[in-house]
């Protein structure tokens, strides 16, 4: 997959892109990386991005100029990456979303800065995408969620593939608890059913401990999530200690 990065400052990627996991995505040819400066895209001597915004009012605003062009000189045939904005407005990211991302071919991500994007430069993408309630100093660090989140995803990206389908939201819920050495920290313990070697008891644990901590952090999960009847009998009982 191609990741295609519009943005004033290519150099905040510089670092992330190149350790860890995403490095070593790159090494697998899972995931590949450009990097846009949307500067390189303006007119003038001065590569002016931002002028301030009609009809008054604070701050200065992305000029659409520069970020059409830089968007138009990506390929704009059949394996034309899909361009997403960057934006608190945006509907939020999610890890569905990052599964869908992940199957097609290349994305493009604008990042803004300054008080946002002109409007119009709306016309020229296909999605808009926010990482929460939140507003940033710019859209790189948001960029960057999405980069990590979808690059997991990439086959060969992981060593370790089962990785990515047993972690937090893959499966409507929250993940299970993990522990290892010492079995015993500052008086800490880890539960016993994890060194038993009992394996059916403990997948049955993990996706009690899954339920137990979605009911109690993110309740509304719950709603979207894919139960079995032990899942609901098992938190009937959760709601029942609750109440009683």
């Amino acid at each position: 997959m191609r990741f295609h990065i519009l943005t004033l400052f290519p150099e905040l990627f510089t670092s992330v892109l190149s350790a860890t996991m995403l490095q070593k995505a790159q090494e697998r040819g899972a995931a590949q990386f450009a990097l846009v400066n949307i500067r390189d895209f303006t007119t003038d001597k001065h590569h002016v991005t931002d002028d301030a915004p009609y009809g008054g009012g604070h701050g200065m605003v992305m000029k659409p100029e520069p970020i059409v062009a830089a968007l138009e000189s990506l390929d704009t045939g059949p394996t034309r990456p899909r361009r997403i904005l960057l934006s608190p407005q945006g509907r939020v990211f999610t890890q569905a979303e990052a599964h869908a991302l992940a199957a097609v071919p290349a994305i493009a991500l604008v990042c803004g800065r300054y008080e946002g994007v002109d409007e119009r430069v709306r016309a020229f993408v296909d999605d808009e995408l926010s990482i929460g309630d939140v507003v940033l100093s710019g859209g790189e660090v948001a960029a960057l969620v999405i980069i990590d989140a979808v690059s997991r995803l990439l086959p060969g990206a992981l060593g370790c593939e089962a990785s990515a389908a047993v972690e937090s939201f893959s499966d409507g819920l929250l993940e299970y608890p993990h522990y290892t050495r010492p079995p015993d920290f500052r008086g800490l313990r880890v539960p016993d059913i994890l060194v038993s070697g009992d394996h059916g008891a403990i997948a049955r644990w993990r996706r009690q401990a899954a339920l137990r901590r979605t009911h109690e952090r993110r309740p509304d999960l719950l709603v979207g999530a894919t139960l079995t009847d032990d899942d609901r009998a098992f938190l009937a009982t959760l709601a029942a200690h609750r109440d009683g």
